[in-house]
């Protein structure tokens, strides 16, 4: 089954085991894990501040033994707790609630008691409902790295891919956007896609069909590729989008939500579980899709 719209995931998830996550300790997380909850795709421990926790669960009418709970007010400590919980696999997904990403960060990637393994290449990915596009556009990075080398990227190519594989995309169709589809040398970002799209050709990178450089407006949208006469199975049908950097993937991303009103689900790949990087100004609509996209991969 392929997946087309992001409360599908829903479905899919109802019929395998329940994924744990740790951690969430403001009102609109708590609302996204407590909907997960009962929408049977989770179990939960929150850590933080027991007393708010208890009165955000008030004021929602949300039933606290639908949790378990953890009480540890001071944020970071919260944090490396529920790290401690992964590591010691008791929990599937690390969620981010009302804490500075930073400190979020700092948790994740603590030498001791963190969830990064050594040279791992960490990266935000995220899974794009947009109502102009006929379906589920896989963008990254969006938050993360400001400007990725060519290694970096195919480390990208490979999370994206595993997402559209995961939503049931049987070949994902990859595009390293760039500003433009001419094979421009004086762009680092067309000379890094055209070395990518090449190695996909020759067998290097398999699993997917990766073209490379393309412009944005050529990977989404099959009237220009046909006015330009671009000539590729991922022109206009593109399952998956790399950025050639943080600027231009972060501006597509607030694009997509803010002007379009798309939907999102989004999370940190490279560490050792999924990790849900929502922001602490998104909705609870994202942050319940963005559980699921991190249960369906955990």
């Amino acid at each position: 089954m392929e997946i087309r719209k992001l409360e599908q995931m829903f479905e899919v998830l109802r019929s395998k085991p329940k994924k744990r996550l740790a951690y969430a300790n403001d009102d609109h997380t708590i609302c996204a894990v407590n909907a997960a909850v009962k929408e049977g795709l989770i179990e939960a421990t929150l850590l933080g501040d027991e007393k708010v926790i208890a009165e955000v669960c008030k004021a929602e009418g949300i039933d606290m033994a639908n949790f378990k709970v953890i009480n540890e007010p001071v944020d970071v400590k919260a944090a490396a707790m529920a790290c401690d919980l992964i590591n010691a696999g008791e929990a599937d997904i690390l969620m981010k609630g009302l804490l500075p990403t930073d400190k979020y960060m700092r948790a994740i990637l603590n030498k001791e008691r963190g969830l990064c393994p050594p040279n791992v290449t960490l990266a935000h990915v995220a899974v794009i409902e947009n109502p102009n596009y006929h379906k589920l556009m896989v963008a990254s990075d969006c938050a993360i790295i400001p400007l990725p080398d060519i290694k970096q990227k195919q480390q990208l190519l490979k999370y994206v891919t595993s997402v559209a594989t995961k939503l049931g995309v049987s070949c994902p169709k990859v595009a390293m956007v760039t500003a433009t589809e001419q094979m421009s040398a004086g762009i680092p970002a067309c000379v890094d896609a055209a070395i990518i799209s090449k190695m996909n050709e020759r067998g290097q990178i398999k699993g997917c069909i990766v073209e490379g450089p393309i412009s944005l407006d050529l990977a989404t949208d099959a009237e220009t590729a046909a006015i330009k006469g671009m000539k590729s199975p991922v022109a206009g049908d593109a399952d998956c989008l790399v950025f050639p950097n943080l600027e231009a993937s972060n501006v597509f991303y607030k694009c997509c939500t803010k002007f379009d009103k798309s939907e999102v689900g989004a999370m940190l790949m490279g560490a050792k579980v999924p990790c849900v990087l929502s922001s602490r100004g998104d909705t609870s609509k994202t942050k319940l899709y963005s559980i699921a996209l991190a249960a369906l991969m955990a």
